[in-house]
C-alpha cells in the first residue's frame, strides 16, 4: 500500500489538487493531506468547497477504494509521521505550489509542516514533486526552481498539454495530474498516452 503526502498551498489552481486526490483515492493509497491556511481559503474561493469538508466532498464525488485512506494533518503539527525522516513513504506532492513555498524550500526554511515534510524529502532523498502555477516567472522564481531541482526535487509546472485534443477544463487538468501520478508510480486512467489509443 503506497503512502503519499499531498500538500495544497496558497497558489491558484486548487482544482489540480482536487483532481489528483480524486484519482489517488481510487487506489489502495494512504494519503497524508496538508492544507495551508491560504490554501484553505483558495479552495473555497475557487471551488466553493470548505477545506474542512474536503474529505466529505471527495467521498460524495468518488467511490473510494476500500483500502484508500486520507489522514488530514494540521499545517503546524510537527508530530505527524511525515515530519520525521524515519517515516517511509512513496513521495510528496505540493500542488499547487506557491512561489513563497518554493522559495522557502530552496532556502531550507521549514517553519510549517508543508516545508518540514519537503525538507525531509530532500534530506532523505525521497521523491518531492512541486507543481507551481505562476506566470510570468521572474529570475528569482527560476533560480529557486533551479535550486530545488539541484537539491533533488522534481519541478512539474501546471502546464496542460493539448496533443490529445482535450475538450473540457477537466481534460486539461487531467493532463497535468496524469504526469504527477506517473511520477508517483500510481496507476490511473487519466487521458491518453502518445502512441496509444486515448482512454475514454
Amino acid at each position: 500500500m503506497k503512502k503519499v503526502v499531498v500538500a495544497i498551498c496558497g497558489a491558484s489552481g486548487t482544482v489540480y489538487a482536487l483532481r489528483l486526490l480524486s484519482a489517488l483515492v481510487l487506489q489502495p493509497v494512504h494519503i497524508y493531506l496538508i492544507v495551508s491556511d491560504t490554501g484553505s481559503r483558495l479552495i473555497e474561493m475557487e471551488t466553493g468547497i470548505q477545506a474542512d469538508g474536503l474529505i466529505s466532498w471527495l467521498r460524495q464525488e468518488v467511490h473510494f477504494h476500500e483500502k484508500a485512506v486520507i489522514h488530514p494533518c494540521g499545517v503546524d503539527d510537527f508530530f505527524t509521521p511525515p515530519a520525521s525522516g524515519s517515516f517511509l513513504h512513496d513521495g510528496m506532492v505540493i500542488v499547487p505550489c506557491s512561489m513563497k513555498t518554493l522559495a522557502s524550500i530552496a532556502s531550507g526554511v521549514s517553519d510549517n509542516l508543508v516545508l518540514r515534510c519537503a525538507d525531509v524529502c530532500l534530506k532523505e532523498r525521497r521523491k518531492l514533486i512541486l507543481v507551481p502555477r505562476e506566470t510570468p516567472l521572474s529570475l528569482v522564481h527560476l533560480e529557486n526552481m533551479t535550486a530545488v531541482s539541484r537539491a533533488g526535487a522534481l519541478v512539474l509546472p501546471a502546464m496542460p498539454s493539448f496533443y490529445m485534443k482535450p475538450r473540457t477544463i477537466e481534460d486539461l487538468v487531467d493532463t497535468v495530474c496524469a504526469r504527477i501520478l506517473d511520477h508517483l508510480q500510481v496507476d490511473h486512467s487519466m487521458g491518453g498516452r502518445w502512441g496509444e489509443e486515448q482512454n475514454v
